[in-house]
C-alpha cells in the first residue's frame, strides 16, 4: 500500500491503525514540514520521501520503493482520513479473484452530507465527462482510493507528477485494456484542511491540471 502524504500529522495514526492487515504500508512524504514522518513509522509504516511537491511524485515515490516487494496488488490511500481504511478489501478482493485488474473506489453514492465539496463534484463531473469522450468510457468518480494490479500498473507506464495521476492512470487503464471495476465506498469530511478544495486557487491549479492531462493522455 502506498499512502502520499503532505502534513498528515493529525490524520495519519487514524488511517494507519484502521487499516486491515497489509503486506506493507510506505507512506511517501511529499514535503512535510509537521511530524508525518515520525508519525508513520511509528504507526508501522516504511517512509520514502519525494520533497518534490507532487501528488504524481508522491505516488511514484511509493510504487518505486514497493517495486522490491513485488506485491501482487498495489493500493494507494490518502492519508486525510476521509476514506475509510476498513473499505480496502472491497477494492482488493476483485483483483485477487481474479475479475479486475484495477478497481476504484467510488465515492459519489456513500459519501457523508457535505464530504464531497461543491468543487470536488464539479470537478468530477467534467473530468469523467472529459475521459469519456476521449475512450468511450464512462468512470463514477476520480476517488484516490484505489487498487490496481501491480504487473497492471508497471504496464501503464505511470509519470504524471501532478494532480493529472488519477486521470492518467484511468485513461491509460482503458487504452491498455485493463479489466476496471468501480465499488461504492464510504467517504467523510478529512482531518485538517484540503490542499485542493480548500482554496480557490487550488480549485484552479488542479482543474488546469486535469484539463491538461485529459489532452494529454488522450493523444
Amino acid at each position: 500500500m502506498v499512502i502520499p502524504a503532505l502534513d498528515e500529522e493529525q490524520s495519519l495514526p487514524q488511517v494507519l491503525a484502521e487499516l486491515p492487515p497489509v503486506g506493507a504500508v510506505i507512506v511517501a512524504d511529499n514535503g512535510s514540514k509537521d511530524r508525518t514522518a515520525a508519525v508513520a513509522r511509528a504507526g508501522g509504516a516504511e517512509v520514502v520521501f519525494a520533497p518534490r511537491r507532487g501528488y504524481g511524485t508522491a505516488c511514484l515515490a511509493g510504487i518505486a520503493h514497493a517495486r522490491a516487494l513485488e506485491p501482487e496488488v498495489l493500493v494507494i490511500l490518502d492519508g486525510d482520513h476521509s476514506d475509510h481504511a476498513e473499505d480496502l478489501p472491497l477494492l482488493v478482493d476483485p483483483i485477487l479473484a481474479g475479475q479486475a485488474d484495477l478497481v476504484l473506489g467510488d465515492r459519489t453514492r456513500l459519501a457523508l452530507p457535505g464530504a464531497l465539496t461543491p468543487q470536488q463534484r464539479w470537478g468530477n463531473r467534467l473530468a469523467t465527462r472529459l475521459i469519456a469522450g476521449a475512450t468511450g468510457h464512462r468512470f463514477a468518480d476520480m476517488g484516490p482510493f484505489r487498487a490496481i494490479r501491480f504487473s497492471s500498473l508497471l504496464q501503464l507506464d505511470m509519470s504524471d507528477p501532478t494532480w493529472g495521476w488519477n486521470v492518467e492512470m484511468q485513461m491509460k487503464a482503458v487504452q491498455r485494456g485493463l479489466r476496471i471495476q468501480e465499488v461504492p465506498v464510504r467517504y467523510r469530511s478529512r482531518i485538517g484542511s484540503s490542499k485542493i478544495s480548500g482554496t480557490v486557487t487550488g480549485v484552479i491549479r488542479a482543474g488546469v491540471k486535469i484539463l491538461w492531462a485529459v489532452q494529454r493522455y488522450g493523444e
